[in-house]
């Protein structure tokens, strides 16, 4: 919580847009024409609408890199890094995601200054990219050892595109998340990017915490639904519904933001 309070210290409920990378290097879809360059560029104005829309942080993502893996290669490490340091906003907080290696989204954090960190960093999960098991007691050494004790980790409790091995409930996972992996933030998410995760999840996990840990909405998130997640949520993460015909691989749409932020604002 301090170091939520920290990133947001007058904020009731934080409003955190996507900034989505488009494919890095080596990827199947990357745009070999463009180049780094092209990302660049896609990047910074999808970035300058978000921020002149009024969000609260940024937070960057390589959600272009189709199919994802669970271990980051050094040439998306590095791209991942520029990326974020050219295109990260001076007035306000940022962080990182990396689709699906917690390690790499760290390094991309320390190298680029982030205040706070968004990944899967406990349990096992069969997923589409195959059998996934997060290590959080290497993530939070190698925090220490990065000298960056400061960035929070927001932890994903219902990751996208996977299912838990496992009996445990999101609330029940999420407790444990906090209490044994020392995560930051909870997070809640939908079966895929851009999908709600039942509203009746959320009020669970919330109720399952201490109310001094935040729990936000990450994937889902619409203007017209945003109101009844926030009857239980500290804030949300938001991406799809900011997109041209809220396609979640579209630029971002100047009207779209307006929309949300004025909903969720009023919520």
């Amino acid at each position: 919580m301090a170091r939520f309070r920290t990133i947001f210290p007058e904020v009731a409920k934080p409003l955190i847009a996507m900034a989505h990378v488009p494919p890095l290097p080596g990827t199947p879809l990357y745009d070999q024409v463009g180049g780094v360059e092209g990302l660049i560029d896609h990047v910074k104005r999808d970035t300058a609408v978000l921020l002149e829309g009024g969000f609260d942080a940024v937070l960057f993502c390589n959600e272009g890199d189709r199919p994802y893996q669970l271990h980051a290669g050094l040439e998306a490490s590095a791209v991942m890094t520029r990326v974020v340091t050219e295109c990260r906003p001076v007035d306000r907080p940022y962080g990182v995601d990396f689709l699906w290696d917690a390690q790499c989204a760290l390094a991309i954090g320390v190298a680029s200054g982030a205040s706070f960190m968004r990944e899967v960093v406990t349990g096992i999960w069969e997923s589409d990219m195959g059998l996934w098991n997060p290590d959080a007691a290497t993530l939070l050494r190698n925090r220490r050892n990065f000298g960056r004790d400061d960035l929070a980790i927001f932890a994903n409790i219902t990751p996208e595109f996977a299912s838990g091995i496992g009996q445990r409930t999101p609330a029940q996972m999420a407790k444990s998340t906090v209490v044994s992996s020392l995560a930051d933030v909870i997070l809640v998410s939908g079966p895929m990017a851009g999908s709600e995760p039942d509203v009746r999840t959320v009020a669970d996990v919330r109720e399952a915490l201490d109310s001094s840990v935040p729990v936000l909405l990450n994937t889902g998130a619409k203007a017209a639904t945003i109101a009844q997640y926030f009857k239980y949520a500290d804030g949300c993460v938001v991406g799809s519904d900011l997109k041209r015909d809220g396609y979640t691989w579209n630029e971002v749409d100047p009207e779209r933001v307006k929309r949300f932020i004025d909903a969720a604002r009023s919520a």
